[in-house]
């Protein structure tokens, strides 16, 4: 259970990650999207998005892990911090968009979770039904 804790963990951490980088590329703090309209839908997930993200998830703590230790190795250089961020980033929309979900829902989803321990529940229990692959 622990363990399916921290990869949740990741994944709302990386969820943060994608938001904030698509916000920073859009140098328009104005057109971040709006998180209360996301909240307002928070409890409309279907059971298939809800293992979507899931299965995303899983994923995408696995290229956390791996690109925070990336983010380690280039020390002071805030360059090279910059694209290991952009890499990081680029992978993980692909993963949620490959999980058949927008990176909004994912984010959605990730937020819901953090707020309703019962929807936490659940999601944890689909991401543990998935074998390691």
């Amino acid at each position: 259970m622990q363990r399916m804790t921290a990869l949740f963990s990741a994944a709302l951490l990386t969820a943060g990650l994608m938001s904030a980088s698509a916000a920073f590329a859009q140098e328009d703090p104005a057109a971040a999207p709006e998180q209360p309209q996301a909240d307002a839908q928070a409890q409309n997930f279907s059971d298939e998005q809800l293992q979507q993200f899931a299965d995303a998830s899983q994923e995408i703590a696995v290229i956390s892990q791996e690109y925070t230790q990336r983010l380690q190795d280039a020390g002071e250089d805030k360059e090279a911090q910059q694209q290991v961020r952009m890499e990081a980033n680029e992978k993980m929309v692909k993963v949620v968009e490959d999980s058949g979900l927008e990176v909004e829902t994912f984010n959605s989803i990730g937020h819901a979770i953090q707020q309703d321990p019962e929807l936490m529940q659940r999601v944890q229990k689909m991401a543990g039904q998935q074998q390691p692959q």
